[in-house]
């Protein structure tokens, strides 16, 4: 059985590209589990997020420059997304990731999970349809239990990729997140990050129109759409996860998402 062990984000190789990497691994300096390897001159060209149980779990996630004309999602087992969609709707972000990390400085420990949102303009039911059998044939990827069709990838060994995970531990991490919906007309880039700030404290920090709440998850993270280089070919948000008070969430061990969504295969 083919194993999925790295998921890519993939930046244009320029300057620009360059100082969001930068910053991104300013932002995650807290993070154990990011490593960063820089070119000449201390610049970073690729900063990578090795989940740290259990023992082996894959994939890795990476953020890289690379000689790509466009930002792009790459697999290593060969697949590919790249950005598509509709660029000329919606209003450009206020919040860059400079001023993202200045204000988030020293509170973020974990990366919960990234992903890909899919608009659905582009993207017919049956090419939806094919791509979770295609990662469900290299991975672990799991519903998610409320029927949304937003799948989860949980880093797993290869005896879980053959078996199943039955094992719920904190730091299985970070996940990988697909999302379709119909109404979406551009590709999307989420980075969910906990941090060790309250749900007041975020909302002081990045207040209405800079962060926004989603109905149903407003008790969960706090949603920060990002500028960057290149919009507006794709969009990126940051979900900043409020912290926890007492021991870890069936969300944070994946227990919810294995049990009560089920696997995908």
């Amino acid at each position: 059985m083919d194993r999925l062990t790295e998921i890519a984000f993939r930046l244009p190789r320029t300057p620009e590209s360059a100082a969001f990497l930068g910053q991104l691994r300013t932002l995650l300096a807290a993070v154990g589990y990011a490593d960063s390897v820089g070119a000449s001159g201390g610049a970073v060209d690729r900063l990578t997020l090795t989940p740290p149980r259990p023992a082996g779990a894959r994939p890795l996630t990476i953020f890289e420059l690379a000689d790509t004309p466009t930002p792009a999602v790459a697999f290593d087992t060969g697949l590919y997304l790249g950005v598509e969609g509709d660029v000329l709707s919606d209003v450009r972000p206020t919040v860059d990731l400079v001023e993202l990390t200045r204000r988030l400085a020293g509170h973020v420990r974990r990366v919960d999970h990234t992903g890909v949102n899919l608009p659905g303009r582009t993207t017919s039911p049956e090419q939806w349809r094919d791509l979770l059998l295609t990662l469900a044939s290299t991975s672990t990827l799991y519903r998610y239990p409320t029927g949304e069709e937003w799948p989860f990838i949980l880093p797993s060994t290869s005896d879980e990729l053959r078996g199943d995970i039955r094992d719920f531990v904190v730091g299985r991490e970070p996940r990988f997140e697909l999302v379709y919906e119909d109404w979406r007309t551009r590709t999307e880039w989420q980075f969910a990050l906990w941090t060790d700030l309250t749900r007041s404290e975020l909302e002081l920090l990045f207040p209405e129109p800079e962060g926004i709440t989603f109905p149903g998850l407003d008790e969960i993270f706090r949603v920060v759409p990002v500028d960057h280089p290149w919009w507006p070919e794709v969009s990126i948000r940051f979900d900043l996860c409020y912290r926890i008070e007492g021991g870890p969430t069936d969300w944070e061990t994946g227990e919810w998402l294995i049990t009560a969504g089920g696997r995908i295969r």
